[in-house]
């Protein structure tokens, strides 16, 4: 709850009532009815996983399945909780990429995702000769959900979330996602096959929003800032280990696009020194001011509904 005549300090309203019920778009409301409605279907016509889901003996012929699996939710629980993140994460991020790039991060990072576990469902199937990693359906929207994380991680990154009364920012939930994925896989089997979703996900996702995402600001594509490098996902000790290795995905993936936006801004290929916190301090600035007019917006609305009921009791 908010008190004082002065908003709070940025931070994510995750106990608002306000917060949880207000301010959805019509993107995601859009994309939620969607889900709610292929659970349905999926629900009344079992037989439309086989053609829905991602079945990797199947996709060769099926291929729209790469796009379609993203959006299948086979239980209640799965989409629920695909409906409420999508809502919540959505509603942070549209304000700050529009409604165009959200819809087209949620596309490449869907379809990239479906990708990845389709090759590697392949693979180990050649390794191990087992038909249940070709014919075993997999589908969810955790991918995706992974992925708005991993926005939020870039767009946020010391905006505090309260999960289970403890106070972590926003930074580390994709890691704390990943690693809770794996030790419950371990444990839990039939959540094994979430597990490549939420990994690829995460991924792709950093892959897009590192490399390939278009700044309106600068035309500029990706986020060089050494806040959003790969080993930032980790603990601090494991980055002199992790660094070396990234770089080579950094050498083979923007190699050639760096030195295309290296042209186009100066005749040297160096960058300016300091750019990349500077820009990653915009991105900061911009997620905060965008969280404050919300705030103040919600704050004024419970306002005005207060002195409304008030009138209204007066005149009674």
């Amino acid at each position: 709850m908010m008190s004082g005549s002065s908003p709070p300090p940025p931070s994510l309203p995750a106990g608002s009532g306000s917060f949880f019920f207000r301010g959805y778009t019509k993107l995601c409301k859009g994309l939620a009815i969607i889900l709610l409605l292929v659970h349905l279907v999926v629900q009344l016509f079992p037989s439309a996983v086989t053609y829905l889901a991602l079945i990797p003996g199947r996709t060769i012929p099926f291929a729209w399945n790469l796009i379609t699996a993203g959006y299948v939710e086979q239980t209640i629980p799965g989409v629920i909780v695909s409906i409420i993140g999508l809502l919540l994460f959505g509603k942070l991020l549209e304000p700050l990429w529009g409604s165009k790039e959200l819809s087209k991060f949620i596309f490449i990072v869907n379809f990239s995702t479906s990708a990845c576990v389709f090759i590697t469902a392949i693979v180990l199937y050649y390794i191990t000769q087992q038909e249940i990693y070709l014919y075993t359906p997999l589908s969810g929207f955790y991918g995706v959900l992974s992925g708005l994380l991993v926005g939020i991680k870039q767009l946020l990154p010391d905006q505090e979330l309260n999960l289970f009364m403890l106070k972590i920012k926003a930074k580390w939930i994709p890691s704390l996602v990943a690693l809770i994925s794996i030790f419950v896989s371990f444990f839990v089997k039939d959540l094994m096959s979430y597990l490549p979703v939420v990994l690829f996900g995460i991924y792709m996702s950093w892959i897009y929003l590192r490399y390939f995402q278009k700044r309106l600001e600068s035309g500029l594509k990706g986020d060089p800032s050494e806040e959003f490098t790969f080993s930032s996902f980790f603990p601090e000790f494991l980055r002199p280990v992790l660094d070396p290795i990234a770089s080579i995905f950094h050498r083979l993936l923007c190699g050639r696009s760096e030195r295309s936006d290296a042209r186009g801004q100066t005749l040297d290929t160096s960058t300016l020194p300091g750019s990349d916190s500077i820009e990653a301090n915009r991105r900061r600035e911009r997620g905060q001011r965008a969280l404050e007019q919300r705030l103040a917006e919600k704050l004024a609305a419970v306002r005005s509904s207060e002195g409304t009921s008030l009138d209204a009791a007066d005149k009674v």
